[in-house]
């Protein structure tokens, strides 16, 4: 026999469950006052267990309209102010928030379990018209959290990461196998790369293509350190690859982010090492800081502000059904500047 479809979860199924009436719920849902907390509470843990959440388009299409975002960031807060990479992507976000006269919900949390939570109760308490999804890895909970929900999102990660959701991404692969090449081109065959958190998905993406890369130039050396993207760890990471051997230590060091490599810069003239003479350091999300330092960096560059704001435009095409869909976002490019060189013979 053909199985029967389960049939489609109504408010009037949720109303039933809490023993209130249709408006009542969607008094609840629309945050109107007229029910007191605990039957709001018994209408929100109904549609929890029946797993309904009000259909964001049909409200659109009444008149209503999106006025916050939602966006969660597992990070610290004392790192998250010291990220240059997180400040642009935001400001991104921002800047087509504001043309639509938006609010943006930044909540840092802990964990990914954590941040499950914390999107299930924006989207049943009607906090956010959507939102937008960051540091994806293998098998990520929120996937199948948010299908469930029904909840519009934009997933910022490749797509082999993030299911069937909607995404926008970088071609890290691609700009990880340039910035190899480019350090092999002038002459180095020892190359190190300072990674991020080994969990996150675009981590395991640059990893995999530093060692094909290095691999396929058949390098003498090639090491990956993974961190947690401050410039402590990056700092800690970078001593101990040039406390090596002359000989057997890298000559070259690619950087997850900017911090990092503004760490190991310090770190380099603590040991009486000079870039890009004794060592070239190559960062990664060019920004401000890059420019600042002596010498300056060479940089993986992209428009992350650019990112930030076509991931919202694309959270806003999920919410109406008109949008994009999933695609990537320019490719990071080589800025090249004083912080490389062929390496001292």
């Amino acid at each position: 026999m053909t199985a029967q479809p389960a049939a489609r979860v109504t408010i009037k199924d949720v109303a039933a469950r809490a023993g209130v009436s249709k408006g009542a719920v969607s008094l609840a849902f629309n945050h109107k006052p007229g029910l007191s907390e605990a039957t709001r509470d018994r209408i929100f843990r109904a549609a929890r267990e029946l797993g309904w959440a009000p259909n964001l388009t049909a409200r659109t299409l009444a008149g209503s309209r999106v006025d916050v975002v939602g966006l969660a960031i597992c990070r610290p807060a004392r790192l998250l102010g010291l990220e240059p990479f997180y400040m642009e992507f935001v400001s991104g976000v921002e800047s087509v928030l504001i043309e639509r006269n938006c609010s943006l919900l930044l909540r840092l949390v802990r964990n990914v379990e954590e941040e499950v939570g914390i999107q299930e109760s924006w989207w049943r308490g009607r906090q956010v018209g959507g939102s937008i999804l960051v540091d994806f890895r293998a098998d990520d909970p929120r996937v199948a959290a948010v299908e469930r929900l029904g909840m519009p999102v934009v997933a910022v990660g490749h797509p082999s990461f993030t299911g069937g959701l909607t995404s926008v991404w970088t071609d890290d692969a691609t700009a990880v196998t340039e910035a190899v090449r480019y350090l092999a081109a002038l002459g180095h065959r020892r190359i190190a790369r300072v990674g991020g958190a080994a969990a996150l998905g675009h981590t395991a993406t640059r990893t995999a293509a530093f060692d094909d890369a290095a691999r396929g130039l058949g390098l003498a050396g090639a090491w990956q350190v993974t961190t947690d993207y401050s410039g402590e760890a990056g700092g800690r990471a970078t001593r101990s690859l040039l406390t090596a051997p002359a000989a057997d230590r890298p000559t070259a060091i690619v950087y997850d982010n900017d911090i990092m490599a503004v760490a190991g810069l310090s770190v380099a003239a603590e040991m009486g090492l000079h870039v890009p003479r004794d060592v070239s350091l190559l960062a990664w999300d060019d920004s401000q800081l890059c420019r600042l330092t002596h010498p300056t960096l060479s940089a993986m560059s992209h428009d992350v502000h650019g990112f930030g704001a076509e991931a919202a435009r694309t959270l806003f095409g999920a919410i109406t059904g008109e949008g994009p869909g999933s695609h990537p976002v320019p490719t990071p490019v080589l800025t090249p500047r004083g912080s490389t060189a062929p390496p001292a013979m």
